[in-house]
């Protein structure tokens, strides 16, 4: 009955392959104007709007394709992911957003894997060529999906995020990678179904042992490179199918990925390589131990930062991971209001690797309705920090350290950081004295010009905002 229907639809439409060319050509077309409207905050709800037409696009023209001639299990599954993903998608919160595209990375790269080893059961007598595409789909796709299982237990917090490391591990990683190789060489000669298996066993083992020794700082990018990897995927896949759609939106994802993954690298001064070698993230007990050390550390109240705000000629606030978790950026959005309708200047200052992910804090202050000409990036205004008078650290912690840029042997030497130090005034909004993300103390949180104010960013956010309004 459901075949009958979609047949009637195709002899109805009779559209033959040009096209069906043109289609999705207009589908490809469609995903890179997508991709270029996320590039800014003013432009990303047209580009979402884009996409979605895209892969809605897509899915209608393959749906009506010749070579589809079964509709039951096909319409399962999407059934199946609707059910799954609006939810999800409902529900999810956008400091769990970096979870949610690690997890989603691994669907990726187990449905490329297994559309790839399915392809050497349907393709009876295929050729060596079709065996290197299955042997590429595969191996990159269960490496995704391996390894994005891995940096999603890391960031939710099931496994600790400190790099796991053992004597040897990078020769060993080297020597597995080879077995790797070798089983795939030996299945495009001889098509041998028990090396399929073999490369697939140890293609998900290197997933695994190539992201447990990268610490949890440099997930952020990691996640990055899992989603490129993803592309890369989709497109031997593709190959595989004979689908130019799914070659074309491999190769956006995948080299978008790989683009973002050097973008965040070079704003973290950090090594694509040594990433890949091993990160300098320490876990969550560990990171609790550490306090800021060779100073004192000062303490204030919300009363005595609103006092020096309404005094000031300009504020600029620096939020970060802590100010998403207590999702503070409604009352901070108040509290720009409050001092703007005092004409004093108030700005969002914002890090490119600031949270968990790229754009973390620009889609949180679009979602507060934070005007955009009031948020600013790092390299627009680290030159304004010396002259400005009051600076509202919310929840950051790495991306305004000191040490970054005047201490050699600190693991963030190097990293570009936000110069909050600079500001006349620096007031730290933090549960506690823990060390941040990367598990090393933060010389900001003891020097003359800071003053800590210690309580949850919301809480200490709305007694601001109370407090300017009361001057």
């Amino acid at each position: 009955m459901l075949n009958s229907y979609f047949e009637t639809i195709k002899d109805t439409l009779n559209l033959n392959a040009d096209a069906f060319a043109l289609l999705y050509l207009a589908c490809g077309v469609l995903f890179i104007l997508g991709l270029k409207g996320l590039s800014h905050p003013r432009s990303a709800r047209r580009g979402n709007a884009l996409a979605m037409m895209a892969m809605g696009l897509a899915i209608v023209t393959t749906l009506l394709h010749p070579s589809v001639t079964d509709y039951t299990w096909i319409l399962a599954g999407l059934v199946a992911g609707a059910v799954v993903g609006i939810p999800i998608a409902l529900k999810i919160k956008m400091t769990s957003m970096p979870q949610l595209v690690a997890i989603l990375n691994s669907f990726g790269g187990l449905a490329a894997a297994l559309i790839g080893i399915g392809m050497h059961f349907a393709l009876a007598g295929e050729t060596a060529g079709d065996r290197t595409e299955i042997f590429m789909g595969a191996w990159i796709g269960l490496i995704t999906f391996s390894g994005s299982i891995i940096a999603f237990s890391k960031l939710s917090g099931y496994m600790k995020s400190a790099a796991i490391t053992f004597p040897m591990q990078h020769m060993f990683n080297l020597l597995v990678g080879f077995a790797m190789i070798a089983t795939g060489v030996l299945y495009i000669q001889h098509g041998d179904v028990y090396m399929l298996y073999a490369f697939a066993a140890i293609a998900f083992t290197l997933g695994v042992l190539i992201i447990i020794p990268i610490g949890g700082a440099d997930m952020p990018v990691v996640v990055s490179l899992l989603n490129s990897y993803s592309g890369w995927a989709a497109v031997a896949t593709g190959f595989t199918l004979e689908n130019t759609l799914l070659i074309m939106t491999g190769s956006i994802v995948g080299s978008s990925g790989a683009i973002l993954t050097y973008v965040m690298c070079k704003a973290m001064n950090r090594s694509f390589f040594n990433v890949l070698l091993g990160g300098f993230g320490a876990d969550d007990d560990a990171g609790a131990a550490m306090t800021a050390t060779g100073g004192t550390v000062k303490q204030a109240s919300a009363d005595d930062a609103a006092f020096m705000m309404e005094n000031a000629n300009g504020v600029v606030i620096v939020p970060g991971y802590g100010m998403a978790v207590a999702q503070a950026q409604h009352a901070l959005r108040e509290v720009m209001d409050i001092l703007e309708e005092k004409n004093i200047k108030a700005r969002f200052a914002i890090h490119p690797v600031a949270g968990r992910m790229p754009g973390h804090m620009n889609v949180l202050l679009a979602e507060a309705d934070v005007p955009y000409e009031n948020v600013a990036e790092m390299d627009n205004i680290n030159a304004d920090f010396a002259t400005t008078d009051v600076v509202l650290v919310v929840g950051a912690n790495d991306v305004v350290n000191p040490d970054a840029k005047n201490v050699k042997s600190s693991p963030l030497y190097g990293m570009p950081i936000l110069d909050a130090y600079k500001a006349k005034t620096v007031y730290v909004v933090k549960r506690s004295m823990n060390a941040g993300y990367a598990g090393v103390d933060n010389a900001l949180f003891t020097m003359d010009n800071t003053s800590m104010i210690f309580g949850d960013a919301k809480e200490v956010a709305e007694r601001l905002a109370a407090a300017l309004k009361m001057s």
